[in-house]
């Protein structure tokens, strides 16, 4: 009897789980004992998370079922002001003090700071129900214009208020006012005014009331209104109409360029071979014995661009003996409510480009401005002017500009280029460039110190503007037409 041995298969091998680390070290060419401290570093890291996923799972369970009982004592710590931990501090410290060596002084010290922070825990507590309008009027103004607002406070509640303070960001400061004692149903207004010596966007708000003890132990802090923007915009000057474009339309500007066909009716003619006969004047052809025929005039409108350069570098005064710009100045000189001198050649140049762009769109043409990251095209002028007074000086870079501009004009017929006596000749050239050779291209130069006037050189009409006031003058001899 042959006995067969019953051949079981071989046990295949498992792969070793190999950790991470190890993964990465002989990824990374380690070896030796490398490979054993990545080893020991992947299964420490392995085991904490094994011991502590277990508790920050309970932890998160047990904040969620006690969210009811921690959220408003929460609430109520945030009232507490540095001050205020400070009394608690030496309160607390001179209890364990007076109590481990019996010294009755600071027993005292400690019960009169946890009496004076209770104290002021019950003047804060209490629910507060008032009514707070806050308003600007008017919301857009020019730069020096007054802007003033109010504040409405009404109390709401069935028992009578007592003096409150109510606080009002407008930019970088804040308006305070006391309330006085207010019985239901009254309601008290305030004045305020707004410095509008700066071109900007002021954020006003929000209101906010604060009630606490007079030696500011506990600030509590409620939020009333939503926060509201005041534009400043930039100081413009009345301009000459800058005459019509170079595309032919219909609805456009009556030009002086005859045409034989459009609306704006000129004069009669001869008959010459090759004439529309449609516009034979039949009746003053049968009188004068021959054929005429109407000439018009043509009616064009104009899309004119208007790029502004706010970089404080390209402006005579941005600029010393020691290269050293304004904007490295102190931060509290930049601070003072009147602007350097770099910041005011910027300004006078946004003042520029502003007064060209309200000046179109007086015309009823069509405009593009860009400025920075500020771009705003077939816009109306409040548009228009809100998106300069958020423009913010920097540095840019005027090609890139310029592309953004014809994407976003590509019928242009008129470009301005407002910028600093600094900008280089052949970056305005390549500014320039990027628009079609038919589109008339104008560049401002902002230079204080030089004399305003009017040069042409490679391909571009060149005005320098001393003041706001000298533009009106050297459009109307240069470029209007």
């Amino acid at each position: 009897m042959t006995l067969q041995q019953e051949q079981t298969p071989a046990p295949t091998p498992r792969p070793s789980a190999r950790p991470k680390a190890r993964a990465a070290a002989r990824a990374n060419g380690a070896t030796g004992p490398r490979a054993v401290v990545a080893d020991l570093a992947g299964a420490t890291s392995r085991g904490i998370r094994q011991v502590t996923q277990p508790l920050t799972r309970s932890i998160g369970r047990a904040a969620q079922v006690s969210e009811g009982v921690w959220r408003p004592v929460a609430g109520v710590v945030r009232w507490i002001s540095p001050l205020g931990w400070t009394i608690l501090a030496l309160g607390g410290v001179c209890w364990v003090v007076g109590a481990r060596w019996g010294w009755t002084e600071l027993l005292m010290v400690a019960a009169a700071a946890l009496v004076l922070v209770a104290i002021c825990f019950g003047l804060a507590v209490g629910r507060t129900r008032v009514s707070i309008i806050a308003e600007v009027d008017p919301r857009r103004v020019v730069v020096g214009e007054p802007a003033t607002g109010r504040i409405l406070v009404t109390n709401e509640a069935r028992t009578p208020m007592l003096p409150i303070l109510v606080e009002l960001p407008v930019g970088l400061s804040a308006a305070r006012f006391v309330l006085p004692p207010l019985t239901p149903g009254d309601a008290h207004e305030e004045l305020f005014v707004v410095p509008t010596s700066r071109r900007g966007v002021i954020q006003v708000g929000p209101a906010t009331t604060v009630q606490g003890d007079p030696l500011g132990l506990m600030r509590r802090t409620l939020t009333w209104t939503e926060r509201t923007e005041l534009f400043v915009h930039p100081r413009t000057v009345a301009l000459e109409s800058l005459g019509a474009g170079l595309l032919r339309d219909l609805e456009g500007s009556t030009t002086e360029d005859v045409s034989m066909s459009d609306l704006a009716f000129h004069a009669l003619r001869e008959y010459q071979p090759g004439d529309d006969r449609r516009y034979i004047h039949w009746r003053s052809s049968a009188k004068a014995g021959k054929l005429l025929v109407r000439q018009f005039l043509d009616t064009r409108r104009s899309h004119v661009t208007i790029i502004v350069d706010p970089d404080p570098e390209q402006y005579r005064s941005g600029r010393g003996k020691t290269g050293r710009t304004d904007d490295q100045a102190p931060r509290d000189v930049l601070a003072a409510n009147a602007p350097t001198a770099v910041e005011a050649d910027v300004e006078a140049a946004i003042s520029v480009g502003s007064s060209i762009m309200v000046r179109v769109l007086l015309d009823e043409q069509e405009a593009t401005l860009v400025c920075r990251d500020q771009k705003v095209s077939k816009a109306g002028p409040q548009v228009a002017l809100d998106a300069m007074a958020r423009v913010v000086p920097g540095p840019v870079d005027l090609l890139t500009t310029s592309l953004d501009a014809v994407d976003l004009a590509p019928d242009t017929s008129t470009v301005f280029l407002v910028t600093g006596p600094h900008r280089p000749l052949l970056d305005l050239q390549r500014a320039a460039g990027q628009f079609a050779p038919e589109v008339s291209k104008v560049v401002i130069v902002v230079d204080p110190a030089a004399e305003h006037g009017i040069r042409h050189g490679g391909g571009l009409t060149i005005l320098t503007v001393g003041r706001l006031e000298q533009l009106r003058t050297l459009l109307v001899a240069g470029v209007a037409r």
